[in-house]
């Protein structure tokens, strides 16, 4: 890079940050958008709100896949992150919907609360969701609504391609997640020089699996999977294995996807028939993940739907590209 590009990129950054300082200075960003403590210096990138010093270190504990808190003064800040703050617009926006339904003698932390009210108030805002309108909050279903929207948006077929223990029908499901499995890269050798590659995905005690392809190690699958999401979910956990004729299949790789930030984001948002094609969250690439790069989540002609590239784990080397939609039992 020249010295010219590297004073244009320096000015690029710098421009930017100038934009979140902008915005940091409006009213309604001044206070802590959870204790109202005065002058916040830290942020939460991917909920879009203005936090102190003491709310700050609650947001820390609940995890990158909830809050991914960063320092207005001392972090380095990406692009996307800016950028998903602008598009909030901060507290107030955000506070709008997180805390539109505070029950009636609720009271919210104030700057001198303890730390237990704080972390009470916050996990309950940001973690369990509690203050969203009851419209918008995850619900479960009953069990005769499970069963028809399982077949309505399943198929009669179903059961080929999505396989419940005993103990499945004891679970109430919240929505139906459509995974298509796009494609593989660089996946590793199992065989002398390739691999016959196949997808698993498992869910809580489901499974569904594609079909094999035969000596690729750029494999193109573009199969659609189905997978009903239980109340109590846990991270889609995604496997690849090379199919042998005569001994066990050999594995390929794995990793997890957390389902949190595509699932918490529609629920915020509500009826996605009833937006335009827009940015509603992201689940951010961190050393804790097997993101390959961030992974936003969109609304895309009326549906809620997350791309994701993710490079597999415990392997030499190897991604699995994937588009995932989810579609609640409420719509």
């Amino acid at each position: 890079m020249s010295s010219g590009d590297g004073a244009k990129s320096r000015r690029a950054a710098s421009d930017k940050m100038t934009k979140l300082r902008e915005l940091l200075h409006k009213s309604d960003n001044r206070i802590c958008a959870d204790c109202s403590a005065p002058d916040p210096k830290w942020a939460s990138a991917n909920i879009g709100v203005f936090i102190c010093l003491k709310c700050s270190g609650v947001h820390r504990s609940l995890g990158t896949h909830v809050s991914k808190v960063l320092s207005i003064t001392l972090d380095q800040w990406s692009d996307d992150e800016i950028s998903s703050m602008i598009e909030v617009g901060g507290n107030s926006y955000a506070n709008s919907i997180y805390e539109a339904f505070i029950p009636e003698g609720y009271h919210k932390p104030h700057p001198d609360s303890s730390q237990e009210e704080r972390a009470d108030f916050i996990r309950s805002k940001y973690e369990l969701q509690e203050f969203l309108k009851p419209s918008l909050r995850i619900v479960s279903s009953k069990s005769s609504l499970e069963a028809t929207y399982s077949r309505k948006h399943m198929g009669s077929n179903a059961s080929h391609s999505v396989s419940f223990n005993s103990e499945a029908g004891m679970v109430e499901f919240i929505g139906i997640l459509k995974v298509k499995v796009i494609r593989g890269t660089k996946l590793a050798v199992r065989d002398l020089i390739s691999s016959d590659p196949y997808v698993v995905l498992i869910l809580g005690q489901q499974k569904a699996k594609t079909s094999v392809v035969k000596r690729n190690l750029n494999p193109v699958w573009n199969e659609e999977l189905k997978l009903s999401v239980p109340q109590q979910y846990g991270p889609l956990k995604l496997q690849v294995f090379d199919h042998d004729m005569l001994s066990k299949d050999d594995k390929m790789g794995e990793a997890e996807i957390d389902l949190q930030p595509m699932i918490s984001a529609a629920t915020a948002f509500g009826d996605a028939d009833l937006l335009a094609d827009m940015q509603i969250g992201k689940w951010l690439k961190s050393p804790d993940n097997a993101l390959a790069r961030d992974s936003p989540v969109n609304v895309v002609n009326g549906k809620v739907k997350q791309e994701v590239s993710l490079k597999l784990q415990n392997v030499e080397s190897g991604e699995v590209d994937l588009e995932l939609e989810w579609i609640p039992l409420n719509q």
